[in-house]
Parts: C-alpha cells; sequence; structure tokens
C-alpha cells in the first residue's frame, strides 16, 4: 500500500506545517477507532488496530476532514476547504465530542465491570468473562482489523470518487456484510460447545466448561452487532458524523448496568454458587442482557444514518466491491489479529483452570487489564493521536529526521506522563482493587488478589505506550507488514510465557505471572520496533530519550519510597477495609502524584513542564 495517509482530525491543511497544539493533549483522550465495538470494556492483551492507517489511494483521509487538491471531503463530498479558524473550532469540537463520548463510556464501561464482578463474583465471573470473549475474538477475526485498516479507507474513497458519493458502493458493502456476519455467527454459535471446550481448562471447576456453553448460546450472536455496529459507525465517520458512534456504546453499558441489577433483584447476587447452580434462569437474564445491551448500541447508531442522509437498501452485488483488492490489503491484518487471538485463547484456557476462590484468575486478570488500558488510553493515545498527523506528513514528504522528533518527543512525553501513575498502580494495587471491586459477590479476599496483579500491572503500563508509538510510526511509514511481522515473535514470547506460568508458578500467582509475560512481551516489541525503526528513519534520538527516562526513574522511585511511607503511617495496613483503602488512595495517591512532580521539576525533566502547562492551559479555558 503506498502514497496515502489515513489523517486524524488534528491534522493541518495540505502542505502546511502543523505545530503539535498541545491543548490536543488534553482533548483527544481516545481516538484508536470512533467506530464501537462490543470489546471497548472488555479486554485482554491483542493491541489495538489504529483507525489511522494508509489507504492506498494517495490520498489524505481523516476522521473530520480529508483533503485532496484543496477540497475537504467529511460530511459534503464537494465542499470547500473552510477557513483555518472554523477548521480548527470543527476539528476542536469533534475532538471534544470524540473525547467526552470516550472518557463518559470508559467510566460507566468500569462502573459495568465493577457491578458484574460484584454480582456474580469469581465462580461465576470466570465463566462470564470467557464467554465474552468469545464474539470479541471472533469479531476480531472476522472484521475487527480488516475496517479500521481496509474498508475505512476505501469507504473514504469511493464517497469522493463516485457520483453518488459512495452511496451504492456502501449499501452493497452492508448487505454483504449482513449476510457474512449473519452466517459466520450462526456458525460460531452452532460451534460454541467446540470453542468453549479450547478455551476450557481440563482442570476447570465441574460445570465451568458447561455454562461457558450455554452462556456463549446467548452472547456469541454479539458478533452480527458489534459487526453492524463498526460497519455504521464507519459510514458515519467518513460523512462527518462522530457524535453517535462515540456516545452509543453507552447505551450498551447502561443495558449490562440494568442486567446486572435486575440479576440482583431476581435471585440475589451469585456470592456462594458455584458454576453448577447456574439455572437456566439465571443464565437468560445475565447472559441475554448481554446480548440486549449490543442490540441496543446497534440500533442506536440507526437514526445517526439518516441524520447524514445514507438510506439502506439491498444490494447484492459482492462482485463489484473488489473483493480482491480487500483480501489482499486484509492479508497482513489477518497475520496480526489471528497471531494475538490464540494469545487470548490460551489466557482464558490457563486460567479457567485457577481455583480456590482467593485466586485472582480470568476475572480478575480482565479487570486489571482494563486498569492498565485505562491509563494508556487516557494518555498514550493522546499523545498518539496528536503526534500521528505530523508523522504521516513527514513521513509522506521523506522528512524522516523530523519522524525520529516526533516518536522521540512521544515516548518523552508518554513516559513522563504515565510514571505517577505506575506508582501509583504499584504502591496502591491493593487499596485500589478494594475501593472499586470489592462488595456483593466478590470478597476482600479476591479484592487483595485482584491488587496484587495490579501491582504487577504497574510495569505493563510504560512498555505498552511505547509499543504502540512504535506501531504508530510504522503506520505512518506505511509499515502494516512490518507491524504484523514484528507481532510474530512478540505473541510467540508471550504464549511461552503463559506456557511458563501454568507449568511453573502456582495457581494464586498465575493472573500475576500471565501479567508479568504481557509486560514483557511489550518490551520485546518496543525494542525490535526502535530496532528497525532505526534502519529505516536513521537516528532516533535515544541519547535523549534515555536521559530522559533516567531522570523520569529517578522522579519515580522517590515517588515509590514517599508513597510506602505515607501508606504505611496510614490505618488499614497492607488489608484495608473500605474506608481505609479509600483513605489510603485519595491520601497516598496525591502525595505520590505531588512528590513525583516536584521531584522531577528538581530534576529539570523538561517534559514536566510541558504537561503541567498544557493542564494549566485546559483548566484557565
Amino acid at each position: 500500500m503506498s502514497g496515502g495517509i489515513y489523517r486524524s482530525a488534528h491534522a493541518a491543511p495540505d502542505g502546511e506545517p502543523e505545530e503539535v497544539d498541545e491543548a490536543t493533549f488534553m482533548v483527544s483522550v481516545d481516538n484508536t477507532g470512533t467506530f464501537p465495538t462490543a470489546a471497548g470494556d472488555q479486554a485482554l492483551p491483542p493491541e489495538v488496530i489504529p483507525a489511522s492507517v494508509q489507504d492506498g489511494g494517495g490520498t489524505v483521509y481523516g476522521s473530520s476532514t480529508a483533503s485532496r487538491g484543496g477540497a475537504v471531503y467529511g460530511a459534503e463530498p464537494e465542499a470547500e476547504v473552510a477557513a483555518p479558524a472554523e477548521s480548527e473550532r470543527s476539528t476542536a469540537g469533534n475532538s471534544a465530542v470524540m473525547a467526552v463520548g470516550s472518557l463518559v463510556s470508559r467510566i460507566i464501561g468500569f462502573v459495568r465491570n465493577m457491578l458484574i464482578g460484584m454480582t456474580l463474583g469469581k465462580a461465576i465471573g470466570d465463566p462470564y468473562t470467557s464467554a465474552q470473549f468469545l464474539p470479541n475474538q471472533i469479531y476480531e477475526l472476522l472484521l475487527g482489523g480488516i475496517l479500521s485498516s481496509v474498508l475505512i479507507p476505501l469507504l473514504v474513497r469511493r464517497r469522493k470518487a463516485d457520483p453518488d458519493g459512495g452511496q451504492l458502493f456502501t449499501q452493497r458493502l452492508l448487505t454483504l456484510a449482513v449476510v457474512a456476519l449473519g452466517i459466520a455467527t450462526v456458525l460460531v454459535t452452532v460451534a460454541a460447545p467446540v470453542i468453549a471446550t479450547i478455551q476450557s481448562s481440563s482442570g476447570a471447576a465441574p460445570g465451568y466448561q458447561h455454562l461457558v456453553t450455554q452462556l456463549s448460546y446467548l452472547i456469541l450472536p454479539i458478533i452480527f452487532f458489534t459487526g453492524i455496529s463498526a460497519l455504521i459507525g464507519a459510514v458515519l465517520n467518513v460523512r462527518g458524523h462522530f457524535a453517535a458512534p462515540m456516545w452509543a456504546p453507552i447505551l450498551n453499558n447502561l443495558v449490562v448496568i440494568a442486567t446486572c441489577g435486575a440479576f440482583i433483584l431476581f435471585f440475589g447476587t451469585a456470592r456462594g454458587l458455584t458454576a453448577e447452580d447456574m439455572t437456566s434462569g439465571r443464565i437468560a437474564v445475565i447472559g441475554g442482557g448481554t446480548l440486549l445491551g449490543m442490540v441496543v448500541q446497534a440500533i442506536g447508531l440507526l437514526p445517526a444514518l439518516r441524520k447524514v442522509g445514507f438510506s439502506w437498501s439491498w444490494q447484492w452485488n459482492p462482485r463489484a466491491l473488489g473483493l480482491s483488492e480487500i483480501g489482499g490489503l486484509a492479508g497482513w491484518m489477518l497475520v496480526y489479529v489471528g497471531a494475538n487471538q490464540i494469545a487470548v485463547f490460551l489466557v482464558a484456557r490457563v486460567l479457567s483452570g485457577v481455583s480456590g476462590d482467593d485466586n485472582a484468575s480470568l476475572l480478575a486478570f480482565n479487570n486489571v487489564f482494563l486498569l492498565t488500558m485505562m491509563a494508556h488510553g487516557i494518555i498514550g493515545v493522546s499523545v498518539m493521536t496528536a503526534l500521528l498527523p505530523k508523522m504521516s506528513a513527514a513521513a509522506a514528504e521523506g522528512r524522516f529526521s523530523d519522524v525520529s522528533d516526533d516518536l522521540s518527543r512521544g515516548i518523552r512525553l508518554t513516559t513522563t506522563a504515565l510514571a505517577p501513575i505506575c506508582v501509583v498502580y504499584g504502591v496502591l494495587g491493593v487499596p485500589i482493587s478494594v475501593t472499586l471491586f470489592q462488595g456483593g459477590a466478590l470478597t476482600s479476599a479476591q479484592a487483595f488478589a485482584i491488587g496484587g496483579v495490579l501491582v504487577v500491572a504497574a510495569f505493563c503500563v510504560i512498555p505498552l505506550s511505547i509499543s504502540y508509538l512504535c506501531t504508530y510510526a510504522f503506520y505512518a511509514l506505511q509499515g502494516n507488514r512490518t507491524v504484523a511481522l514484528i507481532n510474530l515473535p512478540v505473541v510467540a514470547l508471550r504464549i511461552v510465557g503463559y506456557f511458563f506460568v501454568a507449568q511453573v508458578l502456582s495457581e494464586s500467582l498465575s493472573a500475576a505471572g500471565m501479567t508479568a509475560a504481557n509486560a514483557v512481551s511489550y518490551l520485546l516489541s518496543a525494542v525490535i520496533s526502535l530496532a528497525l525503526l532505526r534502519r529505516r528513519i536513521g537516528r532516533l534520538n535515544l541519547g535523549s530519550v534515555a536521559r530522559a527516562l533516567v531522570k523520569v526513574v529517578v522522579a519515580a522511585a522517590i515517588a515509590t519510597v514517599a508513597g510506602l511511607l505515607i501508606v504505611n503511617l496510614l490505618p488499614g495496613g497492607d488489608t484495608p477495609g473500605r474506608g481505609a483503602a479509600i483513605l489510603q488512595v485519595v491520601i497516598g495517591g496525591g502525595a505520590i502524584m505531588l512528590v513525583y512532580l516536584v521531584a522531577a521539576t528538581l530534576l529539570k525533566v523538561h517534559e514536566v513542564s510541558q504537561v503541567v502547562g498544557m493542564v494549566r492551559r485546559k483548566i484557565g479555558r
């Protein structure tokens, strides 16, 4: 794929150098893909495929506007270029919509997962979590990476090139998607017992596999509605509409929250229940409510289609879609996504065999990963979203030194901003887990176990974000194949780590061990990526990065010591109750942030002043 840049909402007009608006870092909270997915609040280690990739058509495309030859393509296919001030307001407005929608969705999604844990507990929460992974895994294999890397650019290209603004092409694509997703959903649902067997350990509790299968019959149809939602979201984005795709997942989360309430109302919490105790009524409420959430999300997008003037009609003509082109472009994304899904299956299988109510297993692992991704999404993705347009433009013009400068600046900013969050996770893992998760069917011992995993996850956040930054740099350089090939040894190491954990560590350490394996694999991804980027674009200014990282590590170490001392002086100790845990999180977390900020400032970490300045400007506005 050559010649194209898939451009974010923050790209400058063609031919103009763009200054990175520091406020952008605070506005674009999360833009890894503006179309909704079912996996937004239920995640495992597969890396997110960014929506910002090359289209292969020589055109610059974006989430709000795409310019070529002086014309801007967004809500109207033949609109003229807006005045700079108007364009900036439009970009800021779109970014604000996406940021607010993403942040609210993340918060409500996290509330949803908290309530799932409190409602179902470990014994039922683990098979429920396993069943929820299945549609997300199958969706990613069928459409996830292909949508962001291939179909969105094609939709934008046809919207510009076709006399009808891509209407007929989009109708044909949606028609094919309805048929293909429908057939795939039926086949996968019929195969639920086989898939559940693969994903369940032979050492799982009695009834575990059967419960996963029964829940899967209700939850697997999510595949169809997830795919349709994603495609509708893409159609809306291409036509310049961003609000509905960002806010629709909130409907999903609210339905699942209501489902948890209904479960408690009818049956009480699942505390003390085993997988064998789950009656058909309980399964129907929790599984059916989960499916209903995705159905409501898909339906919630339909009014927006009418608003942008798109009318869908049945247009069956697959040959007219150029499937051979789509298949060729999608190949490397399938390699990338497929490798990740193998790792996901293995995680679910190994952790399904963890016994003992007080041991962290699949539900705990997933909750911790969500906390990891929350930190990365708020900080790392914000930096990437702001830097990607600059890197893409510089790469297209052969200014590789500028790509290197942007990448090194991104690494320094991301690391500086994430370091105190890592310290908070490491020092306050148990209090955070007790505060967020303890209650209902989730006991204090289980919350302590989740806290132990969160302590290990503190070492995941920065390697994860740096590996993402490198991936975005490769996308700017049109290196989709390189990204897929890098991912193969990374996932291989991750899988080896999982096998090592399963064979060597005790069950009580399995979830923490797998989290550590993730951290090592992210670090390997970053190292390989930086080495290949150096060969591709030359110097990476790693000396300045290393000097900045040393200062950040020292500031983080000082904050860690201060945090440990303060927490030891507070009531609750290592096994705090809910009240003491909240006190430790508030006072200890605040102290860690303050000490880190002071230490980094004294050490002259330049990026700290940038981050503080961004916050001050944001508050001032």
